[in-house]
């Protein structure tokens, strides 16, 4: 029998961590499977999933940039994640051999601050992609108000707040943030091989929280800049670990052990 494996998909993939964070848990749990990564184009991904539902030891993928839109026309929705999210970043096989997409980003994004009392509190997202669309769901579940979206298509972030049921303004990134009790970087900016973000943070209070998704680096200029404010940060491996524990869940029905999570950002960031 040929061994199950999983595996993340996009365009770049060689920097993606998912393989080691999978792998991981795989050989924590002693689970004969494997997790792979996967170049797809954007013209390769309707091959991508016609190839892959054909193979009885696929058990889903991950996806990252920039596909977590575009995959939604080749795959199932019975949850409604393109109505609600819009986006998504998993899909997997269920039991009739379907294959299903969802969404662990918006999980994942909260799981770092579930203790954050931000309702009713301004926010500032920066971006408005696949990420930003998850990050948004999470919190107009939370009640947060105003939220600024800062993106180089300011119509594209109203169309968001629009989306998303969610009051607020849509602005070009600009040199400064406005004043944000959560300040979040949703954005490609400062990733490895990407612009950086060079903004100034001079508005936000002493107990505002920044957040940058981006985990490629790990210490970004962004997060260099608040702490250098010294306001609370949460890096890119939070979200990324907290979403990837979802997944794993669902594509090899058992829970990561989260109790090694110390032994894995160790390995993350060798």
């Amino acid at each position: 029998m040929t061994r199950p494996y999983a595996e993340v998909i996009g365009d770049p993939i060689a920097q993606s961590k998912s393989p080691l964070i999978h792998g991981f848990w795989l050989d924590a749990l002693g689970i004969d499977a494997e997790y792979r990564h996967k170049l797809v184009t954007a013209e390769d991904l309707p091959t991508y999933f016609t190839e892959r539902k054909a193979d009885p030891a696929w058990r889903g993928c991950n996806i990252t940039m920039p596909h977590k839109i575009a995959a939604l026309d080749h795959v199932s929705d019975p949850g409604n994640v393109r109505g609600t999210i819009g986006a998504i970043n998993t899909v997997f096989r269920n039991q009739a051999g379907d294959c299903i997409g969802t969404n662990t980003d918006a999980a994942g994004f909260w799981a770092p601050i579930d203790d954050l009392d931000i309702a009713g509190q301004p926010v500032t997202v920066i971006g408005a992609g696949g990420a930003a669309r998850a990050i948004l769901f999470a919190l107009s579940r939370m009640g947060v108000g105003p939220v600024t979206i800062l993106n180089r298509n300011p119509l594209k972030g109203a169309a968001l707040l629009s989306t998303f049921g969610l009051k607020g303004q849509a602005l070009p990134i600009g040199p400064a943030a406005p004043p944000s009790r959560l300040l979040v970087n949703a954005s490609v900016l400062g990733m490895a091989g990407q612009p950086p973000l060079d903004i100034d943070l001079g508005a936000l209070e002493p107990d505002s929280l920044v957040y940058d998704i981006v985990y490629s680096p790990l210490e970004t200029g962004l997060l260099k800049a608040a702490r250098a404010r010294d306001l609370e940060t949460v890096d890119g491996l939070e979200m990324l670990i907290g979403q990837a524990a979802v997944a794993f869940e669902i594509l090899f029905h058992v829970e990561p052990p989260r109790d090694r999570d110390d032994e894995l950002r160790a390995l993350l960031t060798k």
